[in-house]
């Protein structure tokens, strides 16, 4: 399937003299996922994710959870659980509209990069969405391609802390600090775990 350059990527390309590079490395674009990205996949905690609307208009957001929480279904498939978040449901909205994505995998261990582009579908029922623990939806994405990426200009960490709100299915997580601000009263849909007084609050956004 390969990465199928488009006029302005190859202008780019030729002004800069990277045709044949750029050929070369398009020879490593998979078009389904091996055993080595099964394994990178699967140990990630974290994501970048690519989104855009139906006009085009782009959104970027990190996705993270235990690793693991990318699961490769087969080899052409992997999936992912939406978690509670702002309530904004950017991507989500933009993948309902524009199911195109695409993922951006970072062990910041080592730098390794994985990109995974496909098209993905929202799950809200059945047996998937029931392997996430406090999962509002799982995402499905078929891929198109899937490369890896040059590490050398990712800034590597000896180890990272796993995240406190991430559901494990044993026992609720806090609820993040921001819901409970005075600025958010009466937004909060019925329900919400912010809204129960007895469940713990953490901090999770920085103060700009």
């Amino acid at each position: 399937m390969g990465q199928r350059y488009h006029d302005d990527q190859r202008a780019l390309q030729d002004r800069f003299e990277t045709r044949r590079l750029a050929d070369r490395l398009d020879e490593a674009t998979a078009e389904v996922i091996g055993d080595a990205h099964r394994r990178f996949i699967e140990r990630q905690d974290l994501f970048f994710l690519a989104t855009a609307d139906a006009d085009g208009v782009p959104q970027c957001s990190s996705k993270g959870g235990a690793p693991g929480f990318v699961r490769v279904l087969d080899d052409r498939t992997i999936a992912f659980p939406l978690y509670d978040g702002n309530g904004m449901f950017l991507s989500a909205g933009n993948m309902a509209a524009n199911p195109h994505v695409a993922l951006l995998f970072i062990d910041l261990t080592d730098g390794t990069r994985l990109r995974f582009n496909g098209v993905a579908e929202l799950v809200d029922e059945g047996p998937l969405l029931d392997a996430y623990p406090g999962a509002l939806l799982v995402v499905r994405v078929l891929g198109e391609a899937v490369f890896a990426n040059c590490r050398r200009y990712v800034p590597t960490r000896a180890s990272s802390t796993p995240s406190q709100f991430v559901p494990d299915g044993a026992s609720p997580p806090p609820v993040p600090d921001w819901k409970r601000d005075a600025w958010f009263d009466g937004t909060l849909p019925a329900g919400d775990p912010a809204l129960d007084p007895d469940r713990p609050s953490a901090p999770s956004i920085p103060r700009f």
